[in-house]
C-alpha cells in the first residue's frame, strides 16, 4: 500500500490538535495578502468612528405591521409609567423560571414575557427535541426545510410556554472559520443566511412566538466579545472588541441577512457584546437607530444580549427597546433601567415618547405574532428539571410546581432525520464506493465520533465537551438530546439486519485494536469531529473559538492509521464548520468522504440513510474547505492588540470572506462553496434570461410624522413608590422607585449631571423626521426587491437513479471592488433518472446592486453586469451577460 509510509502512525495520549494558534496574524486578524482592493476597506490609518444618529426612529406600523400597533397603542395607552417600565426590563437572572422574563402587568391580565433559548430547540427543559444546527439547514439549500424546521421549533416554544424563541442567527456570519459560534447560524454567505433566516423567522412566527434575529451585529468571535468574561481567562482588557467596518461592507455583506430578517417581519433583534466602530452595540446609534430603525425600518423591538448593557440614557436614546437578563451583571439585583428608567423618564433625561415606543413595539411584536391567542402558561423551569423546586430560583422563594414535563417534540423526530440526510455532503465518491448494500462481508466503524457519551448525550453542561458523537455544539445556543442516535448503533442496526459482520472501535487511541481491525475490514468506516462553541465554556483549550482547523481526539492520526490498512475507508465528519483535510481527496484508500456537520438527536439514522442509499445525497457546501488556515485570508483576534483598551479587529479584507477570498486569491479550494455530490450524475443547458419592465429606482422622501405620546405621565413621585404592603422579591428588578426624591432613588454618583455632558444634540427631538432614501418599508426601499430579471435554464439527470440537485445562480457586479462572483439565487430541484426539469431564479434591483457610500442608497453601477448558472461557486457552465 503505497500510502503506508513507513511505521504506522499510533497515536499518542497527548494530542496537540486543539493546542495552538501561532499562525494567526496577530496583531490584525486579515492576512496581508487579503486585504480588499476597496481603499474605504483597508483603511486602518484612523481610529474607527462610529458616527451618531438621532433620534431613534419611532414604530410607524409600516407594512404589515398596521394591525398589530393599532392593538400595541391602545394596550399601551391604558398603562402606567411602572407598566411601561415593566415592559422593558428583566426581573434579573434566575429570578423567575425562564433565561430571560419581562415584568408583568397584573392589572391587565399580562403575564411577564418569557424570553428562552435556542436556535435549535428548546434549551434547559425536558421533553423536547435537539434540531440540526442552522450551518446544517444552510447545507440542504432548501428553502421548505427550513421553512418546516422553523416552525416545528416555534411550536415546541409554543408548547412550552416561551413567547420569544432566541434565533434564527445571522451574526456571526462566519467571517473566519474558525469562530465560535458560527455553526448557530448558516453560511459565511449573506445571501443563502439571509434566505435561510427569512423561512426560519417565518415558520417560528406562523406557530405564533416570537422569533429573535440576533447578533446584531459584527459578531464575528468569542474571543474578548465580552470583557469581563475576557479578564476571567487572564486577558487584561477594560472593554470587550471592537468590529471595525467600511460603509460598503457593512451594506453588503453584513447587514444583509439582517435586511432580509427584518423583511420577513422578525419580532425582534438581539444587539451583540461587542463594540461597532468603537461603539458599544447596544447602544450605537448608528446601527440601531440609523440602520436598523432607519434604512430597515424594522418595527419590532430591540433587545440586549445578556448582560451586554452597558448605559441607561445612552442605551434608551440610541434604540434599544429590552433589557435582558434586566440586572447589570448576574444575580446583583442592580439594573441600569428598572426604578432607574423611571427615575429617567420623570427628570426628562429620557423623554416619554422613547418609552412609548420601546413599549409599542414590544406589544405589537406580541400581537403580530398572535400571542394573545397561542400562549398557555410557562410550564417548565431553565434551572433545574425538577419537579417541584423555587420559582424564584436564585432567591430561593414561591416553593411550588415548577416543571410539567411537558412533552411537545410531536412527531418532529421524522423531520429531524430528514434535515439530517438532506444536509450531509458528499465530497468524494471514488469507483462508487457508496451507497453501500449493507451486505458488506465484514463492516467496521472507528472513532469518538461514532459512539455515546459515556456519561449520557447530555452528561456535559450545555453540551461543553467533545465526548462521543458530535450532534451540536456547546453554549447558549443548545438544547437537551431527548436521546441521541449514534452512528455506530444505526451502523450496526443495518449491517446486523442483513446478517453481516459488524465491528466497532470507538476509542481513538486503540493503537493495537485499530491496527488489527482495520486489516480485517472490508469496509472501514471513520467518524471525526471538530467542535466549538460560545464563549463562556473552555473546552480542551479552545474559549468558544476554535485554536485552529484540525480534527479534535487525534482524528486526523486515527483516520491515516485506518486508511493505510483499509482500501475502503470512507471518512464522515461531524464538524461545525471546514477543517484541514490534509491529502485525503487524493489519498486512493479513502474511496468516500461526507460532511454531516452537526444534525442534532437523529444523527445516526441520518448518516445511516445516506451511506445505504435510501436517501440519495444532495446537499452542498454552505463554505469552503481550503488546504490551509491561510488561503481563507481572515482569521480571528487571539491576543489584545490595543493595550487594556478594546481589541480592535479591523475587517480589512472587505467584502472578501470565504469563497470570495479564495477567487479573489485565485487560490485553488479543496472543495469549493456550494460543492456537493450526489450517486447520478447532472448536466445544464439552456440558459434563458427574461429582462422585465420596471421603472426606475426611487429614494425614499418626505418625512415621518411626530413621535406619539401615549397618555401622561405625573411628576408626582410619590405614586411610583413600592405599593403598600409589598413584599418584594430580593434581587428582583422592579420599577418602583425607593425614595420620592428622584436622586435619591437613583442612588448615582453622577446625577444631576448637565445634558451637554452625555445627552446626544437631536435625541430627544419628537418632530417629524425625513425618512432616509435607502429606507421606506420592513427590509428597505421597496423597489429594492423588485424583480428586474427572470431566469431559467434546463438541468437534466444523466445518471440511473433520481437524486436532487441544487441549481445555484452566481452574478458577477463587474465592478473593480466586487467579488469574482456572489451568490443570488437556487433551487434545490428533484429528478428522475434521463428527465430534465426547469431552473427559476428572479433578480432583483437589489441583487445587482453595490452600496453608495455618498448617496447613501443602493445603486446599479455602469459596470456590466454577468449571471452564472451552475453547480457550485466554481462550476458554472452556463452565463450571459445582462442588458
Amino acid at each position: 500500500m503505497q500510502w503506508l509510509a513507513g511505521a504506522l502512525l499510533l497515536a499518542a495520549k497527548l494530542v496537540a490538535a486543539q493546542g495552538g494558534n501561532s499562525t494567526a496574524p496577530f496583531p490584525s486578524s486579515t492576512y496581508p495578502n487579503a486585504t480588499s482592493p476597496d481603499p474605504a476597506a483597508a483603511e486602518t490609518s484612523e481610529p474607527a468612528f462610529s458616527p451618531p444618529f438621532y433620534p431613534s426612529p419611532w414604530g410607524s406600523g409600516a407594512g404589515k405591521w398596521s394591525n398589530a400597533y393599532d392593538k400595541a397603542r391602545t394596550f399601551v395607552g391604558q398603562l402606567t409609567l411602572p407598566e411601561k417600565v415593566n415592559l422593558t426590563t428583566g426581573v434579573g437572572w434566575q429570578n423567575e423560571r425562564c433565561v430571560g422574563e419581562t415584568g408583568a402587568i397584573p392589572r391587565l391580565g399580562f403575564r411577564g414575557l418569557c424570553l428562552q433559548d435556542s436556535p435549535l430547540g428548546v434549551r434547559n427543559t425536558d421533553y423536547n427535541s435537539a434540531f440540526p444546527a442552522g450551518i446544517n439547514v444552510a447545507a440542504t439549500f432548501d428553502r421548505g426545510l427550513a421553512y418546516a424546521r422553523g416552525q416545528a421549533m416555534g411550536q415546541e416554544h409554543r408548547g412550552k410556554g416561551v413567547d420569544i424563541q432566541l434565533g434564527p442567527v445571522a451574526g456571526p456570519l462566519g467571517r473566519s472559520p474558525e469562530g465560535g459560534r458560527n455553526w448557530e447560524g448558516f453560511s459565511p454567505d449573506p445571501a443563502l443566511t439571509g434566505i435561510m433566516m427569512a423561512r426560519t423567522i417565518q415558520g417560528i412566527q406562523d406557530a405564533g412566538v416570537i422569533a429573535c434575529a440576533k447578533h446584531y451585529i459584527l459578531n464575528e468571535q468569542e474571543h474578548f466579545r465580552q470583557a469581563p468574561e475576557a479578564v476571567g481567562y487572564g486577558y487584561n482588557i477594560s472593554d470587550s472588541l471592537s468590529s471595525n467596518i467600511d460603509d460598503a461592507t457593512m451594506h453588503e455583506t453584513y447587514l444583509w441577512p439582517f435586511a432580509d430578517a427584518v423583511r420577513a417581519g422578525v419580532g425582534s433583534i438581539m444587539c451583540s457584546y461587542n463594540l461597532i466602530n468603537n461603539s458599544y452595540g447596544c447602544q450605537n446609534s448608528y446601527t440601531l437607530n440609523r440602520l436598523l430603525k432607519g434604512e430597515l425600518d424594522f418595527q419590532g423591538f430591540v433587545m440586549s444580549d445578556w448582560q451586554a448593557h452597558h448605559s441607561g440614557v445612552g442605551s434608551a436614546l440610541a434604540g434599544m427597546d429590552m433589557s435582558m437578563p434586566g440586572d447589570v451583571l448576574f444575580d446583583t439585583g442592580t439594573s441600569y433601567w428598572g426604578a432607574n428608567l423611571t427615575v429617567a423618564v420623570l427628570n426628562g433625561t429620557v423623554p416619554e415618547w422613547r418609552l412609548d415606543d420601546m413599549a409599542v413595539r414590544i406589544v405589537a411584536a406580541w400581537y403580530y405574532v398572535e400571542r394573545d391567542q397561542t400562549q398557555v402558561p410557562i410550564n417548565f423551569d431553565s434551572w433545574t428539571t425538577d419537579t417541584f423546586g423555587y420559582q424564584h430560583y436564585y432567591s430561593k422563594e414561591a416553593y411550588g410546581l415548577i416543571n410539567e414535563h411537558v412533552d411537545v417534540r410531536a412527531e418532529h423526530s421524522a423531520l429531524i432525520r430528514q434535515i439530517g440526510a438532506a444536509s450531509t455532503v458528499l465530497l468524494k465518491n471514488n469507483n462508487s464506493a457508496l451507497p453501500l448494500t449493507g451486505k458488506e462481508k465484514f463492516t467496521a466503524v472507528f472513532g469518538n465520533d461514532a459512539g455515546g457519551n459515556q456519561n449520557g448525550p447530555n452528561g456535559c453542561p450545555d453540551r461543553g465537551c467533545d465526548n462521543g458523537t458530535l450532534a451540536m455544539g456547546w453554549g447558549s445556543g443548545t438544547a437537551s438530546f431527548p436521546y441521541l442516535i449514534t452512528p455506530e448503533t444505526a451502523i450496526q442496526n443495518e449491517v446486523v439486519g442483513n446478517s453481516g459482520v459488524f465491528q466497532s472501535i470507538t476509542d481513538n487511541f486503540a493503537g493495537s485494536q485499530i491496527q488489527s481491525l482495520a486489516s480485517q475490514a472490508s469496509v472501514a468506516i471513520v467518524f471525526v469531529n471538530a467542535d466549538s462553541g460560545e464563549g463562556f465554556l473552555n473546552v480542551d483549550g479552545n474559549e468558544g473559538d476554535r485554536n485552529n482547523l484540525t480534527f479534535w481526539q487525534g482524528g486526523d492520526v486515527l483516520v491515516q492509521n485506518v486508511s493505510a490498512l483499509c482500501n475502503n475507508t470512507i471518512v464522515v465528519m461531524h464538524t461545525v464548520g471546514p477543517v484541514l483535510l490534509s491529502n485525503y481527496s487524493d489519498n486512493p484508500n479513502i474511496t468516500a468522504i461526507l460532511w454531516a456537520g452537526i444534525p442534532g438527536e437523529q444523527s445516526g439514522n441520518s448518516i445511516a440513510d445516506i451511506l445505504y442509499g435510501r436517501v440519495n445525497p444532495g446537499a452542498k457546501l454552505p463554505f469552503t474547505f481550503g488546504a490551509t488556515r491561510e488561503d481563507y485570508g481572515t482569521d480571528l483576534l487571539y491576543i489584545p492588540n490595543n493595550g487594556t483598551g478594546s481589541p480592535q479587529q479591523d475587517f480589512t479584507e472587505g467584502n472578501f470572506i470565504d469563497y470570495r477570498a479564495f477567487d479573489k486569491a485565485n487560490v485553488t479550494p479543496v472543495y469549493e462553496f456550494g460543492f456537493g455530490l450526489s450517486y447520478t450524475t447532472f448536466s445544464y443547458s439552456n440558459l434563458r434570461v427574461n429582462k422585465l419592465s420596471v421603472g426606475a429606482y426611487t429614494p425614499t422622501t418626505g418625512l415621518t410624522s411626530a413621535a406619539p405620546v401615549l397618555g401622561n405621565v405625573t411628576n408626582d413621585t410619590a405614586q411610583y413608590q413600592f405599593p403598600s404592603n409589598f413584599s418584594a422579591v430580593p434581587f428582583y428588578i422592579y420599577p418602583y422607585l425607593n425614595a420620592t426624591e428622584l436622586e435619591e432613588a437613583a442612588n448615582e454618583t453622577d446625577y444631576g449631571l448637565p445634558d451637554s455632558a452625555y445627552i446626544p444634540a437631536g435625541s430627544r427631538d419628537s418632530s417629524p423626521q425625513p425618512r432616509l432614501a435607502a429606507g421606506g418599508a420592513p427590509g428597505g426601499n421597496p423597489e429594492l426587491y423588485d424583480v428586474l430579471y427572470q431566469v431559467e435554464a434546463t438541468v437534466m439527470n444523466t445518471g440511473s437513479v433520481a437524486g436532487e440537485e441544487v441549481a445555484q445562480l452566481y452574478v458577477s457586479l463587474g465592478g473593480p471592488y466586487d467579488p469574482k462572483v456572489v451568490l443570488r439565487g437556487f433551487e434545490r430541484l428533484s429528478i428522475q433518472p434521463n428527465s430534465s426539469t426547469t431552473f427559476h431564479a428572479d433578480i432583483t434591483r437589489r441583487d445587482i446592486s453595490n452600496w453608495d457610500t455618498n448617496a447613501q442608497n443602493w445603486a446599479v453601477s455602469s459596470s456590466p453586469k454577468t449571471i452564472h448558472v451552475g453547480s457550485s461557486s466554481r462550476n458554472l457552465p452556463l452565463s450571459a451577460a445582462l442588458s
